[in-house]
């Protein structure tokens, strides 16, 4: 199969196009390196340097004739959606719907769509949350992935192109960046590395911090090789259903990270700030749907995927 992956040099684009090159797929990668790394592409896939948004995207189509493009390209921080919504928007809407006109135009059959589990939902009242609970997004972040995920069922309903979305949780793991809507993780590794005392975020009533459900890459990777073959027009809840608290996810780290490297004790001691715009105060994803419909769950614990991540950081330093 041909694939086609926008965002296949950043964190989880990345490892995604590593698994459908090892199915054995042909890959190509279109990323403008914004957030995306050189290092990180696949050797063995074929390379565009481009913005989805430019004009040239459909040339690439028209070129490479895709049968599926798995949409990773994005902004990925929520703070930076609220400080520029204008951005954000011209990026994860305008980017989207650009690709998505070259993709009818072109023959493609279906679109893998990356949303977002983690700030869709807004403050559930269903909790943990399913598919079947209606976005309330509260970031401009969010509001472009409920709008893309309406795009999505337009062009199925007016030109017949198969889709599937992903609602990924938090995702941490090899090559994440210290910035992105779960980059947290890659945060206080980087600064724990460096001798620096790590920040929580919190809102008044929680000095533990927030809650979140964290899934590490490599099962995420795995529910994107499902799709290909699965889940048509449907979405799907990709996470772990279990809630951990910043200050719990920190010390798993600092635990692990004790292990390997020297760190003072004195670093377990965080500073404390108020939650940023945009913020949710609880997140966690009821991902029923995907075991059953994907024949996928999250088969990594919060430990064994921090040691992985751990392992990463070091040999890439």
């Amino acid at each position: 199969m041909k694939i086609l992956v926008t965002g296949g040099a950043g964190f989880i684009g990345s490892n995604v196009v590593d698994a459908y090159v090892e199915e054995g797929h042909d890959v190509v990668v279109v990323d403008n390196l914004y957030s995306g790394k050189l290092e990180n592409l696949n050797p063995k896939a074929k390379f565009y340097l481009l913005d989805i948004r430019s004009p040239e995207f459909e040339k690439v189509l028209e070129i490479e004739r895709p049968e599926v493009i798995n949409h990773h390209a994005a902004q990925i921080s929520v703070p930076f959606s609220v400080e520029d919504p204008r951005f954000d928007a011209d990026v994860n809407i305008q980017g989207f719907v650009n690709m998505l006109e070259a993709a009818k135009d072109k023959g493609v059959k279906k679109v893998i769509f990356i949303s977002s589990g983690g700030a869709i939902y807004g403050e559930a009242e269903e909790y943990p949350t399913t598919e079947n609970y209606p976005p309330k997004p509260l970031s401009p972040y969010a509001i472009a992935k409920a709008v893309s995920e309406d795009f999505l069922f337009f062009y199925n309903h007016q030109y017949g192109i198969d889709y599937t979305v992903l609602r990924y949780a938090n995702i941490y793991g090899p090559r994440q960046i210290p910035h992105g809507e779960a980059g947290v993780v890659a945060i206080f590794m980087d600064r724990l590395l460096s001798g620096k005392r790590c920040t929580l975020f919190h809102f008044p009533e929680d000095p533990q911090g927030m809650i979140r459900d964290y899934c590490f890459v490599g099962d995420v990777v795995d529910a994107n090789v499902k799709a290909l073959t699965k889940g048509s027009c449907q979405a799907f809840n990709i996470g772990t259903g279990i809630e951990t608290k910043t200050q719990e996810l920190f010390e798993k780290i600092f635990d692990v990270m004790k292990e390997k490297v020297d760190i003072s004790d004195e670093l377990r001691e965080m500073k404390r700030t108020e939650a940023r715009a945009g913020d949710l105060k609880k997140s966690c994803l009821n991902c029923e749907k995907a075991n059953r419909e994907l024949d996928w769950q999250a088969s990594h614990s919060l430990e064994e995927g921090l040691k992985k991540t751990l392992q990463w950081r070091l040999k890439a330093s």
